[in-house]
């Protein structure tokens, strides 16, 4: 592995990228991914645009369109072949021989069942990366459904991994392993999901709810008879019926981690250490690296974080369940959300008079203190509150489609203020904490009134 590594970093020019290409073409329609993961020799590519041995769009192209041409062979070759090939390999293997046609089965109908989801979230997992299109292409998916997902994966998987290797510049190495760990850690949670699902799959299918399933395990069982007072409590928590269970769980547990981070933030601003020191070094590598496509980009970003968009979010959101439900209470919620949000900040901007990074900097006009960045705060407070309220009711689908989607609106406006120069990325996580402990705080409030209905009816 040392040897082929070495070998790619001497490369430059056309041969550099045609490895950057064929490497990730290679590893689903022809398995090389078991030997040389793909995402090496992408964040390699990306090591030697920062090297200035080729350039880095060429990088990102060619690892991109490598991804999606490897995958969409691999799903015609699994089409045509991949039942013969699989049934080939899985009968060497001791503990599938057996059961082969049981177990391609069981794959072919999970991708299935799944469709795009199985083969975008495939290409970031270790070993799944390899499989998945063959399989999708025995489950017969529709090429159409395949393309889309296959290139949106593609896409986002080879920039990612080319910008790992660009930023990592000389410690790639530590990228890299990272980057495995976390293909690693991806496929363990997939088979864990899996394994879940096996198991509620089976409960519905016997008409048996969770909880009574698993009050009859004896594990659960003994702890009941051993420690009654607690277990009562625990059940308490994760009981999803309930306002006061595993919704208030999960807001307090969220509320403590923003709660940790902002304080040990704040605490490193006024200390100057730890996180704080790496502040400039950060800022300075992002305004290296500005172009005027993304200068304009980010500036039409920032204002989704400001208060001349937060206002009319406030009542667009709160008029549709007014006029929908005659409701006034999201309303309510959603404008207290934007004024606390504006406190808050500007509370903390004064106690903590930290200044914002050089004014040579700035791309766009800003006054007063830096930390924690405004801009953050807000957002996530009021675009977090609004995807609660839309997706409440909702099927589990629709939720997923709205926090993605905040979360990348939020994300984008936090990484705007720090590409524009006018806040350092501490300050952005700390606006995203502080805001997150504000969100928390009106999911208490809505999960009590929640509470409080129940006991009514």
């Amino acid at each position: 592995m040392t040897r082929i590594t070495d070998w790619i970093l001497s490369l430059h020019g056309w041969v550099a990228l045609a490895i950057v290409f064929l490497v990730p073409a290679l590893e689903a329609s022809a398995f090389l991914g078991f030997v040389f993961p793909g995402e090496i020799a992408v964040i390699l590519g990306g090591v030697l645009a920062f090297n200035g041995r080729i350039a880095l769009p060429a990088v990102v192209a060619a690892a991109v369109v490598g991804a999606i041409v490897g995958d969409t062979i691999g799903y015609f070759v699994g089409r045509r072949w991949g039942r013969q090939i699989l049934r080939g390999v899985g009968r060497r293997v001791p503990f599938l021989r057996r059961r082969i046609d049981e177990h391609l089965e069981s794959a072919r109908a999970y991708v299935r069942r799944r469709g795009g989801a199985a083969v975008f979230f495939g290409r970031f997992t270790a070993a799944l990366r390899v499989m998945v299109p063959g399989l999708a292409g025995m489950a017969e998916v529709p090429y159409g459904q395949f393309l889309f997902y296959n290139a949106a994966g593609g896409l986002l998987w080879g920039t990612g991994f080319v910008l790992l290797g660009y930023f990592a510049g000389a410690a790639w190495k530590r990228v890299a392993a990272d980057a495995s760990w976390v293909g690693l850690i991806l496929l363990i949670l997939v088979f864990v999901g899996l394994i879940v699902a096996r198991i509620l799959r089976s409960i519905r299918e016997h008409g048996e709810r969770l909880p009574d399933r698993l009050v009859r395990a004896a594990p659960v069982a003994w702890a009941r008879a051993r420690f009654p007072t607690r277990s009562a409590w625990l059940a308490r928590r994760i009981d999803t019926r309930s306002p006061s269970g595993f919704g208030l769980s999960v807001v307090i547990l969220a509320g403590a981690v923003c709660s940790w981070i902002f304080i040990g933030l704040t605490q490193d601003v006024f200390a100057h250490e730890e996180a704080v020191l790496s502040d400039p070094g950060f800022t300075r590598f992002v305004v290296d690296h500005r172009f005027a496509w993304a200068t304009t980009f980010m500036k039409g970003v920032t204002w989704l974080g400001s208060n001349v968009v937060m206002i009319p979010l406030v009542a667009v959101v709160g008029g549709y369940f007014l006029f929908r439900d005659r409701d006034w209470r999201p309303a309510a919620s959603m404008t207290t959300a934007l004024i606390g949000a504006n406190l808050i900040y500007r509370i903390v901007k004064s106690w903590v008079g930290r200044p914002r990074p050089p004014g040579s900097l700035h791309l766009i006009g800003v006054s007063g203190f830096s930390f924690p960045s405004g801009h953050a705060t807000v957002a996530v407070a009021c675009w977090g509150l609004s995807a609660l309220l839309l997706g409440a009711g909702r099927p589990i689908r629709i939720k997923l489609v709205v926090g993605t989607g905040v979360v990348v609106l939020v994300g984008l406006v936090g990484l705007s203020q720090i590409y524009l120069g006018v806040h350092w990325w501490t300050d952005v996580v700390a606006g995203f904490a502080l805001g997150g402990i504000w969100l928390c705080l009106l999911g208490l409030l809505r999960l009590r009134h929640q509470a409080a209905a129940a006991q009514v009816t």
